[in-house]
């Protein structure tokens, strides 16, 4: 490829100011030169060069307005403050309408979190300045940190106004309408920005996001089509395609957009569990546990992928199996709670009372404090006869469901059964008040319970009452 004459004399300066280094000559360079070197020293992130480059270039043009300006640059970096403030006030004095000026006391007072003397700086900078979209992309981001989320939206489609090419202002004028939840609203702006800039790959991957959000699928695709037409190689396009068609059941058509994303870059973890999902809602067994194996291989720390395999077995009813893989996942992780309670219910359904009792447990330990993994666990406790442990456990869980009916009727059940009247029937007129209708469960859970004359003629009173 070849390049442009200034690529060419910019490559020249460079050669020419390392060649100086390494020979300690010193030559010549003009000041738009050394702003040149400087910059790319700092875009490397090479400041010792930087800052050397800007010693030999103050020495060499010690009245370069540029150059000063790039030293303040430097100094607000290093937080110089200041320093750098000193130095702007100087080149104030001698040039007052040098919009860089402005834009770097505002860059300044930005970093003193002072924001709004920042957008002060920023406005003045516009009356001076040629490069109308850099400064309103500024004070865009100015309000942003203020969280002033409208007048950064404002000044963001501003700068685009005057740059329809700046892409981080067409992401960050999207991001302000999705924080403000104006969906619709940019669905619109985006329609409009499209209209002047129909190839415009960005603009068409927001508006099928923006779809997507506000479950429009159908025109979601539509755009996501557009931006791949634009950009054959634009992976979060096919990606969020993708995502498109399954939620229109579209599986097929979603796993060509996957496999697409699997082309133009590494398979990821998410790519392989989403084509396994695909392929298992379309019935095609044999390709899902395929996909879903590939996704445990690619990242064994995904707990999606070994949840996958794991209830994919448990839907068809094979539990060895599903007992192996969330055995696997668990000598992977053993404290990651959705593995515990896929163990303790498999070991259920297998009729290992103990194993499972364990997992719920473990379950609970390690954070899962849903209503349901309690009751399953002292639902097996009660099976084992251990009714005390199911009472202290259900006591547990009441903190977290302190007006939980199915809790009161459990511990109600379990303190008739250890006979412990008074306790039971406390709980009993807990779970009547609650939820009087549910009062099925103490028979279906304890019949024995459910028998006694004593229960029967109290929740025969309750009704009265």
């Amino acid at each position: 490829m070849q390049l442009s004459n200034e690529e060419e004399d910019y490559n020249l300066s460079l050669s020419k100011f390392e060649s100086m280094l390494k020979t300690n000559k010193v030559l010549f360079f003009d000041s738009e030169e050394f702003e040149e070197i400087i910059l790319h020293y700092l875009d490397m992130g090479k400041a010792a060069l930087a800052k050397k480059a800007l010693k030999l270039a103050l020495d060499q043009h010690p009245k370069s307005t540029g150059l000063k300006l790039v030293q303040v640059e430097m100094l607000v970096f290093d937080d110089k403050l200041d320093i750098a403030e000193r130095l702007l006030n100087e080149l104030y004095a001698i040039e007052p309408t040098n919009e860089e000026i402005f834009i770097q006391k505002a860059n300044i007072y930005s970093k003193r979190d002072q924001h709004e003397k920042a957008v002060e700086f920023l406005k003045t900078a516009l009356e001076y300045t040629d490069d109308y979209a850099d400064v309103y992309n500024l004070i865009g981001m100015e309000y942003l940190f203020m969280d002033n989320l409208e007048m950064a939206k404002q000044n963001f489609i501003k700068c685009l106004e005057e740059d329809f090419d700046d892409q981080s202002a067409l992401y960050n004028v999207v991001y302000c309408f999705e924080f403000l939840d104006q969906n619709l609203d940019a669905i619109a702006y985006l329609n409009k920005y499209i209209d002047k800039n129909p190839y415009s790959e960005i603009a068409w991957h927001q508006m099928g996001r923006l779809y997507y959000g506000v479950k429009d699928y159908e025109n979601a695709i539509r755009a996501f089509d557009y931006a791949t037409l634009i950009d054959d190689e634009f992976l979060g396009a096919f990606m969020e395609k993708a995502k498109a068609f399954e939620r229109l059941n579209k599986y097929d058509e979603a796993i060509e957009s996957y496999k697409r994303t699997i082309e133009l870059d590494d398979a990821t973890s998410y790519a392989l569990l989403r084509i396994g999902k695909c392929y298992e809602k379309l019935g095609n067994k044999i390709q899902a546990i395929k996909y879903y194996n590939d996704t445990v291989h690619e990242d064994p720390l995904l707990d999606k992928g070994w949840i996958a395999i794991t209830d994919f077995y448990v839907r068809q009813k094979d539990f060895q199996k599903a007992l192996f893989y969330v055995n696997k996942a668990l000598a992977i992780d053993n404290q990651n709670r959705l593995y515990w309670k896929r163990y303790a219910s498999i070991n259920k359904q297998m009729n290992f009372f103990e194993e499972a009792e364990f997992g719920y447990r473990k379950a609970v330990e390690f954070g899962d404090h849903s209503l349901d993994t309690w009751l399953f666990w002292v639902d097996t406790l009660q099976f084992l006869g251990e009714f005390e442990s199911a009472i202290q456990t259900l006591l547990q869980a009441s903190e977290y469901f302190p007006e939980e009916n199915e809790v009161e009727y459990r511990l109600a059940g379990l303190y008739f059964m250890i006979q412990d009247n008074t306790k039971a029937k406390f709980h009993l007129s807990n779970a009547l008040r609650l939820n009087f209708d549910n009062y099925i469960l103490l028979e279906d859970m304890f019949p024995v319970v459910w028998k006694k004359k004593m229960v029967q003629n109290y929740i025969a009173k309750h009704k009265k009452e």
